[in-house]
C-alpha cells in the first residue's frame, strides 16, 4: 500500500554554519529561526576548525572546501535544499556544481530581498567593504557599507557592547541616505538585532538568514 504524500516525512532544508561550535543549540540557531518563520524542517551542521567563522579572505579560503564537503554529505543524506549561512556566499558556485539540489547563499538572498524593498540599500557587516556577491547584485541600489566599531569577527558581535555598536553603525547608514538596511553577517541574526534596528531607525532591515529561508521555502515546495 502506498503512503499518501501528506504522510511522507518532509525532507529538511540543510543549514551550513561557517562558525564552528560544539553546542548543538548554537549551531541550530539559524535553522530554528527559519523553522519558526516559515514552518520548514531544518537540519544544521557546522564546518570544522573555524571558531571565529569567516571574517577575512584567509578564513574564507580555508572554509570553502569544507563547505563543499559538508554540502555533499548533507545532500547525500536527503536534504531538499542547502543554505550557506554566511553573507559572503563562500563557495556558492562550487557547491552548486557539486550537488544536485538547490543551494542558497545568505548574502545573495538578502540582496534579492533588499532590492524588492528599497532603492538605496545600506550594507552593515563585519568587514570594511560589502561582500562582493552582495555588492554586485545590488548594483546602483548600493549606497554605502559600514562595520560596527570594534567588530572584526562574528564572535565580536556577542560582546555586551555589540548591539549598541551595530545600532550606531546602522544609524550612520540611514543618515547617509539608506532607505533599506541589509545585514551582511548572519551573526547579526544570532544576536537578534533586527527588531531593534527597525524600531529605532524606521527603515526595513533585511536579515540574511530569514531571506535565505524565504527562498528555501520555494525550493522546498518545488
Amino acid at each position: 500500500m502506498s503512503v499518501p504524500p501528506s504522510a511522507a516525512p518532509a525532507r529538511p532544508i540543510a543549514v551550513i554554519r561557517v562558525l564552528t561550535s560544539e553546542d548543538p543549540t548554537a549551531v541550530a540557531t539559524h535553522g530554528t529561526a527559519i523553522e519558526e518563520r516559515y514552518g520548514l524542517p531544518t537540519v544544521s551542521r557546522c564546518i570544522p576548525d573555524q571558531p571565529h567563522g569567516i571574517h577575512d579572505d584567509e578564513s574564507e579560503a580555508r572554509a570553502e572546501p569544507k563547505i563543499v564537503a559538508l554540502a555533499r554529505e548533507l545532500a547525500d543524506a536527503g536534504a531538499r535544499a542547502l543554505i550557506i549561512s554566511c553573507a559572503a556566499d563562500p563557495a556558492l558556485q562550487e557547491t552548486r556544481a557539486a550537488v544536485g539540489v538547490p543551494v542558497i547563499g545568505a548574502g545573495s538572498a538578502a540582496a534579492a530581498v533588499a532590492l524588492g524593498l528599497g532603492r538605496r540599500v545600506g550594507v552593515l557587516g563585519i568587514r570594511d567593504e560589502a561582500p562582493p556577491a552582495v555588492r554586485a547584485l545590488l548594483g546602483d541600489c548600493f549606497t554605502a557599507s559600514a562595520r560596527p566599531h570594534g567588530v572584526h569577527r562574528t564572535t565580536d558581535l556577542l560582546a555586551p557592547e555589540g548591539p549598541e555598536a551595530v545600532l550606531e553603525a546602522a544609524a550612520g547608514l540611514v543618515a547617509s541616505g539608506a532607505d533599506t538596511l541589509l545585514l551582511a553577517c548572519t551573526g547579526l541574526n544570532t544576536i537578534g538585532v533586527r527588531p531593534l534596528l527597525e524600531r529605532r531607525l524606521g527603515v526595513p532591515v533585511v536579515d540574511p538568514v530569514l531571506a535565505a529561508g524565504l527562498l528555501a521555502s520555494y525550493a522546498h515546495r518545488a
